[in-house]
């Protein structure tokens, strides 16, 4: 990391961070409000969850991503832009979501553009499959939004198998979603466009 980022990392996590610890979280203390939550797994260098909070203040953003670097860019737009509604994890988002987050707490989880793991004997190891669907789907309120994005073909046909074959879920739309407005096209996304790739947007509900 540069200074920049070195310097943010240490500054903002106590302001903004939230520690994975495995403790459950009381959403109304960590944001200082009551106010329905968004969940950003894999939040990247922060640009697109930075700019639907901005555009979005009645809501409150909770991101979570491995990326230390992504994480201190994220924590570095929240000052700059004067985000109150919005919180950073750096850590597993499956072990914030299984210990610290209660059941029918979070009003949205946004999974844009997950690690694809193109390659068979790691499929495994993609974040969209039964299991994990399961866990996920249980955080949400009744009406809740599961949104994921992929540029990957093969994953996007696999995550619309596995989303609509959870009991719990109801397609939003007729297979693959139009790119909602309040998503924004990131970079990394603009690059993947001019190589080629589709991008596949799946918007699901929680009945």
């Amino acid at each position: 990391m540069g200074d920049r980022h070195r310097d943010a990392l240490e500054r903002l996590s106590p302001v903004y961070g939230v520690p994975v610890t495995g403790e459950l979280l009381d959403l109304g203390v960590l944001f200082g409000r009551h106010a329905p939550v968004v969940l950003e797994i894999g939040s990247g260098m922060g640009e697109a969850t930075a700019e639907m909070a901005a555009a979005d203040p009645d809501r409150n953003y909770l991101a979570v991503d491995v990326h230390t670097p992504g994480i201190a860019n994220l924590l570095a737009l929240t000052e700059a832009r004067g985000l109150a509604n919005v919180r950073v994890a750096l850590g597993d988002a499956l072990d914030l979501v299984r210990h610290q987050l209660a059941p029918d707490s979070l009003d949205a989880i946004h999974v844009f553009f997950p690690d694809p793991w193109p390659k068979a004997r790691h499929h495994k190891r993609r974040l969209i499959q039964p299991q994990h669907v399961e866990l996920l789907c249980s955080r949400l309120v009744p009406g809740g939004v599961l949104h994921c994005a992929t540029d990957a073909a093969d994953y996007a046909e696999a995550m619309l198998a596995t989303l609509s074959a959870d009991p719990e879920l109801i397609n939003a739309h007729d297979g693959y979603a139009p790119r909602p407005d309040y998503r924004p096209l990131t970079r990394f996304e603009q690059r993947g466009v001019q190589a080629g790739r589709d991008v596949f947007d799946l918007v699901f509900r929680r009945r």
